[in-house]
């Protein structure tokens, strides 16, 4: 395909994606993710055009709790809960009680969505009995946000299980362009998470995949990424940078340069104009709390609060007052069940 020069990529992508909803094919991904420094705002502010046109102005808002932290026996590079690294993460269980204070908190934030989240290759019979108690008791306790999952790969009986549990969204990250996965992950493929993802969409649950940003792929790698998760047509891609963990193979790697980010964000809802595009992991490390603005402004429609699993996030009333300055109103609870 032949490229498109950068002074008419915008062009097209205005016509294509902004008035038509068409998301833009990888070349075209490639050419936004070449643009020079000087074309970044005008990106930037297509990108927030084609969100505002195809998903509204509203924000989805979201906390995140790990069940079970550390001690996972896969080799992802980037994370700190690998049991095969020396990382300072120990393995640890979360009760039934904190589950249940945390989903309250996170309710009280104004957040309409919860996950639980588990490092592991897979969910065993215990780790769902844990999920399955912990819903039961957050619903008894009079919270009625959505609670999503994060559990590793799954089986079909475990995908219809989490149905039964009344799980409405299910994350399981891609991380990576296919072509670059095995530089990332080694003790599984990319087409065993395809895989599980596939059996969530089949069985009705929302399906939330996403990856990291700077574990050492090319730019073209970045666009094989993008449109490989608007192949998967998911409900919600979330957005990481990577955070150099110590004692993970990727420690020493640098951190994605803020212009750098910003432009993988416009470049990522060019290609998926309609999908959920959630600011997570490493954004204030990329960004600062300025950047966390500019990519509301270019692109972003959701976005994680308080901390992350063994990385600490800004506080969540910083980006509720950020959002209000905005004026981007809160999604609502009783739109979204």
């Amino acid at each position: 395909m032949t490229a498109v020069p950068d002074t008419d990529v915008l062009a097209l992508a205005r016509e294509q994606v902004l008035e038509n909803g068409v998301g833009l094919g990888e070349q075209q991904v490639l050419d936004v993710l070449r643009l020079p420094d000087d074309r970044l705002p005008d990106l930037l502010a297509l990108a927030h055009e084609v969100r505002m046109r195809w998903c509204g102005p509203e924000v989805e808002v979201e906390g995140i709790i790990s069940l079970k932290t550390g001690g996972c026996p896969e080799d992802c590079h980037f994370c700190s809960q690998s049991g095969r690294f020396p990382t300072p993460v120990r393995s640890a269980w979360l009760d039934i009680p904190n589950l249940v204070k945390a989903a309250r908190q996170t309710a009280e934030t104004g957040a309409t969505e919860f996950c639980i989240v588990a490092a592991v290759r897979g969910p065993d019979k215990r780790l769902l009995s844990q999920v399955r108690e912990g819903v039961r008791a957050i619903r008894a306790d009079g919270n009625d946000i959505q609670i999503a999952c994060s559990l590793g790969m799954l089986t079909q009986e475990q995908v219809d299980e989490l149905v039964d549990m009344g799980v409405h969204r299910y994350n399981h990250n891609l991380e990576t362009a296919r072509s670059h996965f095995p530089a990332v992950v080694t003790t599984h493929t990319w087409e065993e998470r395809w895989d599980t993802l596939r059996m969530v969409a089949e069985a009705g649950m929302e399906v939330c995949c996403g990856g990291i940003i700077g574990m050492g792929e090319t730019v073209e790698q970045r666009a094989e990424f993008a449109v490989q998760l608007a192949e998967l047509n998911p409900h919600e891609v979330p957005m990481n940078f990577l955070i150099p963990q110590p004692g993970t193979p990727y420690e020493h790697h640098e951190i994605v340069e803020g212009r750098d980010a910003l432009r993988t964000v416009a470049a990522f809802r060019l290609a998926m104009p309609r999908t959920m595009l959630r600011f997570a992991g490493g954004r204030e490390l990329t960004l600062g709390d300025l950047g966390a603005e500019q990519g509301m402004l270019g692109g972003i429609n959701a976005i994680i609060v308080g901390n992350y699993l063994t990385n600490l996030g800004r506080p969540a009333s910083a980006d509720l007052e950020m959002l209000d300055e905005l004026k981007m109103p809160i999604k609502a609870l009783s739109d979204s069940l």
